[in-house]
C-alpha cells in the first residue's frame, strides 16, 4: 500500500529525483535533442523544397517537351506539304512532256500523211499520164480513116476499159 499512499521521505526523495534528472537532461541532453530536432526540421523543409523545385523543373521540362514535340510536327507537315508539292510538280512536269510528246507524234504523223498524200497523188499523175498516152497510142494506131464518131466511141470505150480496171 505504500505504492498507493506514498510517504513524504518517497515524494521528497523522488522530488530531488526528478529535479535531477531534468537538470542533467537540460545541461546535456535538451541541447542535442533540440538541435536534432531542428536539423530535422531543416532537412525536411529543404527536401520539400527540392521537391518543389523538382516539381517545377519537371513542369519546366514538360513545356518544353509539348513545346518540342509541337515544333517536330509542324516541321513534320512542313515536309509533308513539300513532298506533296513536288510530287505534283514532278506529275505536271511528266504531264507536260507527255503532252509535248504526243504533240511532236501527232505532228509527225500528219506530216507523214501529208507526204504520203502527195506521192500517191503524183503517182495517180503517173498514172493517168501513162493512161492518156496509151489511149493516144491506141487511137493513133487505130485507123486514121474512121471517122470522128468512131474515134470519140473509141475513146470512151477505152476509157470505160480503164475504169473496170
Amino acid at each position: 500500500m505504500e505504492l498507493i499512499m506514498p510517504n513524504v521521505g518517497l515524494i521528497f526523495w523522488m522530488t530531488i529525483t526528478f529535479g535531477l534528472i531534468v537538470f542533467l537532461l537540460g545541461k546535456f541532453a535538451w541541447k542535442p535533442i533540440m538541435k536534432s530536432i531542428h536539423a530535422r526540421e531543416d532537412s525536411i523543409e529543404n527536401a520539400l523544397n527540392a521537391a518543389e523545385e523538382a516539381r517545377k523543373e519537371i513542369a519546366n521540362l514538360k513545356a518544353g517537351n509539348e513545346q518540342l514535340l509541337r515544333e517536330a510536327k509542324e516541321e513534320r507537315d512542313a515536309m509533308m506539304r513539300e513532298a506533296r508539292q513536288l510530287k505534283d510538280k514532278i506529275i505536271e512536269e511528266a504531264r507536260q512532256r507527255a503532252t509535248e510528246e504526243a504533240s511532236r507524234i501527232l505532228e509527225t504523223a500528219r506530216e507523214d500523211i501529208k507526204y504520203e498524200k502527195l506521192a500517191v497523188l503524183n503517182e495517180l499523175k503517173s498514172e493517168v499520164a501513162n493512161i492518156s498516152i496509151e489511149i493516144a497510142e491506141k487511137l493513133l494506131g487505130a485507123e486514121l480513116s474512121l471517122s470522128d464518131e468512131k474515134q470519140h466511141q473509141l475513146a470512151e470505150r477505152m476509157l470505160n476499159d480503164l475504169k473496170m480496171n
